[in-house]
């Protein structure tokens, strides 16, 4: 997804409003750039000011089909900075500057505009003459960035709650299709954890895969439903997938292999079949090849089991891509030889 497109799907919050057709544009104020929007107001609040934080419900829409972009009703608000702004940016934060606590907005962009101002190829689902429109709902705004802090904290909890409760729901289906699946290719996985099917192939004869333990993984990952291929590290060439078990962290990989590895041993060898809430669940990353709540399929290595990370699987390296990571551990080893070289004899 294209670094301005990006810009326009995070930006903003939504109001529950029924807004009309943007035909009518005698309807719409314009800004100096030429973005057209209304505000529905009824607070006497002083207008937001820079450095203020604005928390932010918001939908964002194509026009001609209404088809949302991004929202954050039901999941959790936005915080945005109040900053000054461009007379020709052509941005929602124009109107943003002009709002107060409660008030809502509506906000079109004209795709023709966008194109003609920023000189760049926008997304195929945005059409030349189409409208981008953006509802917005003040629920908040903050006067220092701790207040927004501390806010933003509350509903952090809040959207983890809310999402554990959707991924239950959504693994009651997806569990349930999975069995399905699995009986039909008369494939004898157990279930495990929350619902992730494991197929031992070969149990594995070192330590056993648990919480805290560092695991180094080798792994081919493929969709369930037409066994594409999506990624794999089976070439030895490739460094394994190194994390901690059961710790969250940047480096921690989805549920389902959390609960597959533990019927593993060191040299483990099998198959983890995971239905799609245990997997990227219903919102994938953006441009993943998955979709919402697809069912993932690995066919897993376990490498290694110890106590203490790797020292040469550590989470800054594997970051790196493979052939800038491989030259650093080449120049690391020619490091140490050297050191050892140096050292005076006994």
């Amino acid at each position: 997804m294209k670094k301005h497109t990006v810009y326009f799907l995070l930006l903003l919050a939504v109001a529950a409003l029924s807004f009309a057709s943007c035909k009518n544009n005698a309807d719409y104020r314009k800004t100096k750039s030429g973005l057209m929007y209304k505000i529905f107001s009824s607070t006497k609040d002083s207008a937001v000011k820079p450095g203020n934080i604005m928390k932010l419900n918001f939908t964002i829409k194509v026009g001609s089909s209404d088809s949302v972009l991004k929202t954050t009703v039901g999941e959790s608000p936005a915080f945005i900075p109040v900053q000054e702004v461009p007379a020709d940016a052509y941005s929602q934060l124009e109107v943003f500057n002009m709002l107060h606590k409660g008030d809502s907005a509506v906000i079109v962009q004209l795709i023709d505009t966008i194109l003609k101002k920023t000189q760049q190829p926008l997304p195929p689902f945005f059409k030349k003459g189409d409208k981008i429109i953006t509802t917005v709902k003040v629920l908040d705004v903050f006067t220092s960035p701790e207040l927004a802090t501390k806010d933003r904290d509350a509903e952090g909890v809040k959207e983890k709650a809310r999402q554990e409760k959707q991924m239950e729901a959504d693994l009651v289906k997806g569990d349930a299709d999975m069995a399905t699946w699995l009986s039909g290719k008369s494939i004898k996985a157990e279930k495990t954890g929350k619902g992730t099917y494991v197929l031992i192939k070969e149990q594995g004869t070192g330590p056993k895969a648990d919480t805290g333990k560092y695991v180094s993984v080798r792994y081919e990952g493929k969709t369930l439903n037409d066994g594409k291929v999506f990624e794999s590290n089976m070439d030895p060439q490739k460094q394994p997938y190194t994390f901690q078990l059961g710790v969250p962290s940047d480096r921690s990989p989805i549920r389902g292999w959390e609960e597959g590895l533990l019927s593993f041993k060191k040299g483990g060898k099998g198959t983890l079949y995971i239905p799609g809430a245990l997997a990227y669940g219903k919102n994938p990353p953006p441009n993943s090849p998955f979709k919402p709540n697809e069912a993932l399929v690995f066919d897993i290595y376990l490498v290694d089991v110890s106590d203490t990370a790797p020292a040469m699987a550590r989470p800054q390296q594997q970051e790196l891509p493979p052939q800038i990571r491989e030259q650093m551990e080449r120049q690391m080893r020619e490091q140490q030889q050297k050191q050892q070289q140096q050292k005076p004899a006994h």
